[in-house]
């Protein structure tokens, strides 16, 4: 008889583990069934903002297989509009709801992928639950604000919140013509930089014509017929046809933990190197669960789809009989925002003196090519040292075009525990097109080293 994988979301983490799985473990060996209360299966979220700014058409081209493909192609059930409700460890069951007609189905299940991924953060405000006011973390939310959008023609819109997808979002909306505020509670947009980097980004957003309302935050929504209006802010309103959300996410833990499931400090939930929950035979990947930072040595919740897709995987070729395991996390990302390109690795000076090293840091302007060459742009990049050893902690680039994939080379040198020093005398490439003669990841390096050298920075 077959065993049973039951596996609870199926977008990035849950369905590479399904797949990885089924690469491993035939049907007749394994039965795969995928529970998604949203109504697309392992979709692009990274590409919502490209799609609702127009750049790609149509969404459908944001979904890398459908529930169609993965039946056929797999032998995977995935069964879209079905929230589970409830997992029974000692029964080995889940309960599921069907979101369309109500009606509930009770799965067995030998081995249980949780893949419950993030839940939005909604501020408790008045006003908060009007038409158009929109979180655009799926592909469905996507979909409704694109029907919005088309159906109302909003001319002003309100950002709450100064991260990746709401400065994303305010890309989007410009290119669609809309007026955009920014309202954020930071000195500085992006809080996953430092305040002197997230400056560049501010004035990026500004030349392009959004208004920044920076160190304050959003009071409540003023509503006319049940449709927002105004987002008051600061004693003032400001008017708003549109309203997006991206206050950011927290793990989706709660079923999980209250099947009795661990959940550690970051409210995700605990899984071991090879993505195993402290339940038998529950795995877990994505983000709902908690990271472990390779640099910080701490636990952090992350939610990037590069982790997710990689966890899933570990946890699939676990599922599958073989053996992978998943070492951890640096947090490199990196984004597009206006004209400008913004990527980071590992950690701030804040986050670095929150883990009890003591650091400096050095940052250094330069440009994207040789000075001579056509089209060169400026690039600042910053790195964070410990200041007795040198060992690199993070790294921060702010630049325009050809500025941000340098952060790949400083996540490699974070991932080695390597020394400014040793940073600094590594072999990249040139030509004009791509950089000076002296890269300006190799000249912070140089500075920093130096830094180290004299005990300043």
């Amino acid at each position: 008889m077959s065993e049973r994988l039951v596996v609870i979301g199926a977008d990035a983490a849950g369905m590479s583990a399904a797949s990885q799985a089924r690469r491993r473990r035939g049907p007749e060996d394994l039965s795969i069934v995928a529970f998604e209360r949203g109504r697309h299966t392992s979709y692009a979220a990274c590409g919502i903002p490209y799609f609702i700014g127009g750049l790609i058409k149509p969404v459908e081209r944001l979904v890398a297989r459908s529930p169609e493909v993965f039946a056929r192609s797999f032998a995977i059930d995935v069964h879209l509009r079905h929230q589970v409700e409830h997992i029974d460890l000692h029964r080995r069951t889940v309960l599921a709801r069907d979101l369309d007609t109500g009606t509930e189905v009770v799965e067995p299940f030998d081995q249980l992928m949780v893949a419950t991924g993030a839940t939005p953060r909604r501020p408790p405000l008045p006003g908060a639950d009007a038409t158009g006011i929109f979180g655009v973390q799926t592909l469905d939310d996507a979909i409704a604000l694109a029907q919005f959008m088309e159906a109302q023609s909003p001319t002003r819109a309100v950002i709450v919140g100064g991260g990746y997808i709401g400065l994303e979002m305010a890309e989007a909306l410009l290119m669609r013509g809309l007026d955009v505020s920014l309202v954020d509670s930071g000195q500085e947009p992006m809080a996953t930089l430092d305040p002197d980097m997230g400056s560049m980004v501010a004035d990026a957003l500004r030349d392009k014509g959004v208004t920044l309302h920076m160190t304050e935050r959003a009071e409540g929504f003023t509503t006319r017929n049940g449709r927002v209006s105004a987002v008051a802010v600061a004693g003032e309103e400001l008017p708003a046809d549109l309203v997006i959300l991206g206050l950011g996410v927290r793990p989706a833990s709660g079923l999980a933990e209250a099947a009795g499931i661990a959940t550690g400090p970051t409210g995700g939930i605990v899984v071991d190197r090879r993505m195993r929950t402290s339940a038998d035979g529950v795995w877990s990947a994505g983000d709902c669960v908690e990271n472990f930072h390779l640099v910080s040595r701490g636990p952090v919740a992350l939610a990037l789809g590069t982790h997710a897709n990689k966890q899933g995987r570990v946890a699939g070729i676990n599922l599958g009989g073989g053996y992978a395991t998943f070492p951890g996390v640096l947090g490199t990302a990196i984004s597009k925002i206006c004209s400008v390109e913004v990527a980071r690795t590992g950690l701030t000076e804040a986050q670095a003196g929150q883990a009890g090293f003591s650091h400096l840091a050095i940052s250094v302007d330069s440009t994207t090519r040789a000075g001579y060459y056509p089209d060169t742009a400026p690039i600042r990049v910053k790195l964070v040292a410990e200041r007795r050893t040198g060992v690199l902690l993070g790294a921060q680039i702010v630049g325009e075009e050809g500025a941000g994939k340098r952060i790949d080379v400083l996540a490699c040198a974070l991932a080695s525990s390597m020394t400014v020093e040793e940073l600094s005398g590594l072999d990249l490439s040139y030509a004009p097109p791509f950089a000076p003669v002296w890269d300006p990841v190799l000249i912070a390096a140089r500075k920093a080293a130096e830094a180290v050298d004299s005990g300043g920075g």
